[in-house]
């Protein structure tokens, strides 16, 4: 299973383990709709999941809403999708949340709705979702929905970052080197791209190089340690 269904499948996985720990017997009846998801067969699936939806299952709910989204085992169908989405998300599934939040934000199954999209995003980022926490920096980051706010857009971003979200890390870069949101620091800048471009992002890439030029050898040195202690320590300890 491959690309961004592929992503979300296992981000959803991990989010109904987290939510289900504990209650084996519901996890034991989502096993088969899930094992039937990991290799591809998404009639099976959606035959498994859709009782236990009908039943008010939050997990199962979301996921026959990825199916729908993606139009695995049934067309594609955006407002189904957001329609089981909605009944996860309001039983507080954080990746439900989430991709309900970018429907609106895309007007994808329902109306845009950019203001209903950070409300969204906050709920699903308040629970640690890291892709919610990236959306909702990147909503304040360009005044989408909310007032521009640089230092809630590099609070946010941050947390996605510590939580591995890679364009989370090169935008801080970008708000380190302009003193956006946060005190101008060229050796966080530099540490930042630099993790970014380790993690493959071009902009973290570029970012590195460019902010080089305005450093000194033993700043230079300094952010490259700080970015191997960073990353060494799972983004635990970064400056």
């Amino acid at each position: 299973m491959t690309g961004k269904f592929g992503s979300y499948f296992r981000v959803g996985v991990l989010a109904v383990v987290v939510s289900f720990a504990g209650k084996s017997a519901i996890a034991q009846d989502l096993g088969k709709g899930l094992e039937a998801i990991e290799r591809g067969d998404y009639q099976a699936a959606l035959e498994d999941l859709l009782p236990l939806a009908d039943q008010g299952n939050a997990a199962a709910q979301f996921f026959l809403g990825l199916l729908y989204a993606d139009g695995r085992g049934v067309p594609a169908d955006y407002q189904e999708a957001a329609r089981w989405y909605r009944l996860a998300a309001d039983q507080g599934i954080a990746q439900a949340q989430f991709m309900l939040g970018a429907m609106y934000a895309g007007g994808m199954g329902v109306p845009a709705d950019v203001t209903e999209a950070v409300r969204l995003y906050r709920l699903a980022a308040d629970q640690g979702n890291a892709q919610a926490q990236f959306m909702l920096g990147t909503m304040y980051f360009n005044g989408t929905g909310v007032l521009a706010d640089y230092q809630e857009a590099a609070r946010w971003y941050r947390l996605a970052a510590d939580q591995g979200i890679v364009r989370a890390q090169a935008t801080l870069g970008v708000m380190y080197a302009g003193g956006m949101g946060v005190l101008a620091d060229h050796i966080s800048a530099h540490m930042w791209f630099n993790i970014a471009g380790a993690n493959g992002d071009e902009m973290g890439q570029n970012g590195r190089e460019e902010i080089e030029k305005e450093m000194t050898s033993a700043d230079i040195s300094m952010a490259v340690n700080s970015a191997r202690t960073c990353m060494s320590s799972d983004y635990q300890n970064c400056r």
